[in-house]
C-alpha cells in the first residue's frame, strides 16, 4: 500500500506543475470510480473482478464498487466505499467497518458512497478533475466518475487523464519489484511448461501448467492476459489462445510451440514469450528462424538507453530478420531495398513491444502531438517514443510464415522477386517463433526482468531435465 500512496503523491506533485505552468489555482479533487462486479451475461454468475486500473494505480483497492479522491492543496486521500447490506454477512463474509479500509489502504479519509455530494459540499465550491480520455492501444475511453449530485459541482474533464497518463509511464523502485516478482514467477512457470511440453499432449495442458505454476508457487491469481499456446500453424495466428481458437490443438512431432503468458501480482503484470520445438530438438529451419528472432532480439536489447527512438529499434530487428533470412536463402537482393519496400513487415507484421505495468498494454505509449507512423505497415507499432530512464517495455520480435501475407507479397511484381518462393514453401505450415522480454531501461542502457532459456543450447538442454539457475528477486 505505500507503492499506491506513493503513486497518490507523484500524482499531486505532477498536478500541482501543471496547474502552475497554466497559472491556475492549486486547488480542486482528483475524483475515480473504481470498477464495477460485473456479471455474465443475464445471469447472476459473477466475473472474477479485477479493479479498474488506473483506480488500482492510485489506491490498490481490491474490491468493487469504491470511490477514491485526492485533494491537490493538501495531499490528502479519501476513498468511499459502497454500503452493504445485512445479507452480504452470510453470503460474502464480513461487513468490514470503514476503519479497515482506513488502515488497510493508506488513506486518510473513508466515508460511504451515498455520503460523496455531503463530502465535497463541504468544501467551497470544490473543482472535481475526473479521468476522461483515449486509450491508443484500445481506442476505449476512461470511464469518468459519475454520482448522484455530481452536477452541483464544476468538472474537468481534460486535465486528469494525460497527467496521471504520464505518471503511470515510468515505475518507481517498488513499482519494478513488483514485476519483476511477476518476472521471476513467469519465468519459472515457463520453464517447468518447457520441461513438461511432449508430443501428443494438448495446447491447454501447457496453459493449464503455467497457470497451476504461477498461481500454486506464485499466488499470481490473475493473468495478465488471455495465454497464447500455440502450436505448428497455430504460432503464426498473433492472438492466438482467444474463444474461437482455445488452445486445443496437438501437439506434434516436429512443431513449433509459441507460449506467449504473463502472470500478474499486486495488478502488476508480465508480458513472456517463449518459442521451443515440441520435441525438445531444433531442426535445421527452426534453428535458422528461431536464430534470427533471437539475434534481433538480442540486438535491440543490447542497443537500449534513454534517448533511443523506439521506431529506430524496430527498425532494427525488422533489418536483422531480414539479414538472417537472406543468409539463409529464403529471400534475397539488397537488405536496404527490401527495407523501403517494407518487406520486414512481411515476417513481422505486430509491433517490437509495448509498455508494461498495470496494464499489459500499458497506457502512456504515445503523447499528444505524436502520431501512427505513415509508412506502410508501421501502424501496429504501440509506441514510437523515445525512451526515458525507468520505463518498462515489452521486446518482442517474431517471424511467421502467415499466407494471407505471403500470398499479397507474391501477388505484389515488385515485392515478389525479393523472395524465394521454392525455399518459402518448405515453411508453409512452419507457424511462427516469437521471443519476448522485459527490459527496464536505466541511467546507461536496460535490465532484463525476464529469466527463461534464450540460446537454443539452453532450450534443449532444460527441455531434457537439465536445470535452470533461478535468479533472486528484485529487492
Amino acid at each position: 500500500m505505500e507503492l499506491h500512496a506513493h503513486n497518490r503523491e507523484r500524482l499531486v506533485a505532477a498536478l500541482r506543475a501543471h496547474l502552475s505552468t497554466s497559472g491556475r489555482p492549486l486547488r480542486g479533487f482528483v475524483l475515480l470510480q473504481g470498477g464495477e462486479e460485473q456479471t455474465r451475461h443475464c445471469t447472476d454468475y459473477e466475473e472474477l473482478f479485477r479493479q479498474e486500473s488506473y483506480f488500482a494505480y492510485l489506491f490498490g483497492v481490491r474490491e468493487p464498487g469504491f470511490y477514491g479522491a485526492v485533494d491537490i492543496a493538501s495531499g490528502q486521500s479519501v476513498l468511499f466505499a459502497p454500503r452493504l447490506k445485512a445479507d452480504y454477512a452470510v453470503w460474502m463474509g464480513e461487513i468490514k467497518p470503514l476503519s479497515y479500509f482506513k488502515d488497510r489502504y493508506k488513506v486518510d479519509m473513508v466515508f460511504y458512497v451515498d455520503e460523496i455530494e455531503q463530502f465535497f459540499s463541504e468544501h467551497e465550491k470544490p473543482l472535481l478533475f475526473l479521468l476522461y480520455g483515449k486509450s491508443t492501444n484500445s481506442g476505449n475511453y476512461s470511464k469518468p466518475a459519475s454520482f448522484q449530485g455530481i452536477d452541483k459541482f464544476d468538472t474537468d474533464l481534460n486535465t486528469l487523464h494525460p497527467v496521471v497518463t504520464e505518471c503511470r509511464v515510468t515505475k518507481s523502485d517498488m513499482e519494478l519489484a513488483l514485476i519483476q516478482y511477476a518476472n521471476d514467477v513467469s519465468s519459472e512457470a515457463h520453464v517447468e511448461v518447457m520441461r513438461r511440453a511432449k508430443p501428443g499432449m494438448k495446447e491447454y495442458q501447457l496453459e493449464s501448467t503455467f497457470l497451476h505454476h504461477a498461481y500454486m508457487y506464485g499466488a499470481c491469481r490473475h493473468c495478465s492476459y488471455t495465454c497464447i499456446c500455440a502450436t505448428g500453424e497455430n504460432s503464426s495466428v498473433l492472438h492466438y489462445g482467444h474463444s474461437a481458437a482455445p488452445n486445443d490443438s496437438t501437439l506434434k512431432d516436429g512443431d513449433m510451440a509459441l507460449m506467449d503468458m504473463g502472470a500478474e501480482y499486486g495488478f502488476y503484470g508480465s508480458d513472456i514469450t517463449c518459442s521451443y520445438p515440441v520435441n525438445g530438438k531444433f531442426s535445421s529451419n527452426q534453428r535458422t528462424i528461431y536464430n534470427a528472432v533471437l539475434k534481433a532480439h538480442d540486438s535491440v536489447i543490447s542497443r537500449m538507453r534513454p534517448g533511443v527512438k523506439w521506431i529506430d529499434m524496430h527498425e532494427l530487428a525488422e533489418r536483422t530478420i531480414l539479414e538472417a533470412l537472406e543468409k539463409g536463402n529464403l529471400i534475397r537482393g539488397d537488405i536496404d531495398d527490401m527495407m523501403a519496400r517494407r518487406l520486414g513487415a512481411v515476417f513481422m507484421p505486430h509491433g517490437l513491444g509495448h509498455f508494461l505495468g498495470i496494464d499489459t498494454h500499458d497506457v502512456g505509449d504515445y503523447l499528444e502531438g505524436l502520431h501512427k507512423p505513415k509508412k506502410p505497415r508501421m501502424s501496429s507499432l504501440r509506441t514510437i517514443r523515445e525512451l526515458q530512464q525507468d520505463m518498462v517495455i515489452t521486446v518482442e520480435p517474431g517471424c511467421y510464415f502467415i499466407d494471407a501475407l505471403l500470398r499479397a507479397a507474391k501477388d505484389d511484381p515488385i515485392s515478389s522477386k525479393f523472395f524465394n518462393w521454392e525455399e518459402i514453401e518448405k515453411y508453409k505450415t512452419f507457424g511462427g517463433v516469437r521471443i519476448e522480454s522485459n527490459l527496464y531501461v536505466t541511467a546507461q542502457g536496460c535490465k532484463n526482468l525476464t529469466n527463461c532459456p534464450r540460446e537454443t543450447w539452453e532450450i534443449e538442454a532444460v527441455m531434457a531435465g537439465a536445470p535452470w539457475p533461478s535468479r533472486a528477486p528484485c529487492s
